[in-house]
């Protein structure tokens, strides 16, 4: 893989595809609009808190390596910029949706992926998602892996390859559990005890959406 990315970018590369496929009337970002997208607390894992400076480093970084640009819109003196992932890799819009998602919650199974990614592209079923991440880890170069499955998950994670030295962090090999230590029900508890994190995550973010709605819904209604 040519193309290494540092955390920074990858979520400044993600949060452009992303408001791209999501709010195109808002498309290209300006440098305070991209740095709020970085910071949003909806869909992003880790959250981060970053400020312009940093925003503009990163961008540096991707326009050497291909991956966004400056751009003015016409009616706007403000500088705006966009992302060239698609100029880098031939993609199609449900593997641009599941590498996306990818950058900015980190590694997932499918059925996460499916529930994440569904606001950017429809997917049937599960295995639309699987289909789909096949053909980023058979893509020249590969884009995706598939990390070790670990102790209490039913499904393998997948991670995008854009930061390999971040990978690396993170697929930690499944350990062995004998019968007789009592690994069965260990295992058990670890999976509902993630389960339940994960719905926790998910009404968390549901929460921050509407409330960001109602705000934009009742600043109409004021005017």
């Amino acid at each position: 893989m040519d193309i290494v990315l540092d955390a920074i970018e990858v979520r400044i590369l993600g949060c452009l595809i992303e408001k791209e496929i999501t709010t195109p009337e808002y498309y290209p970002l300006s440098l305070n609009a991209l740095t709020n997208a970085c910071n949003q607390k909806s869909n992003r894992r880790p959250v981060l808190s970053v400020g312009e400076s940093a925003v503009l480093k990163g961008l540096d970084g991707l326009r050497q390596k291909g991956l966004a640009r400056e751009t003015q819109t016409s009616g706007s003196r403000v500088t705006k910029y966009l992302h060239e992932l698609l100029s880098q890799f031939d993609l199609s819009r449900p593997e641009t949706a599941i590498l996306c998602e990818l950058m900015l919650r980190g590694p997932q199974t499918p059925g996460e992926l499916r529930s994440n990614a569904e606001r950017m592209s429809p997917f049937g079923n599960i295995g639309e998602i699987e289909e789909t991440l096949r053909d980023l880890m058979d893509h020249d170069p590969h884009l995706v892996i598939r990390l070790p499955r670990e102790a209490g998950r039913k499904e393998s994670r997948y991670a995008h390859l854009l930061s390999p030295q971040d990978i690396e962090r993170k697929a930690v090999p499944e350990p062995h559990v004998s019968a007789e230590s009592g690994g069965t029900a260990n295992e058990e508890i670890a999976r509902l005890e993630e389960e339940i994190a994960q719905i926790r995550r998910e009404l968390e973010e549901l929460r921050q959406d509407f409330n960001l709605i109602k705000s934009q819904f009742c600043g109409r209604s004021d005017t």
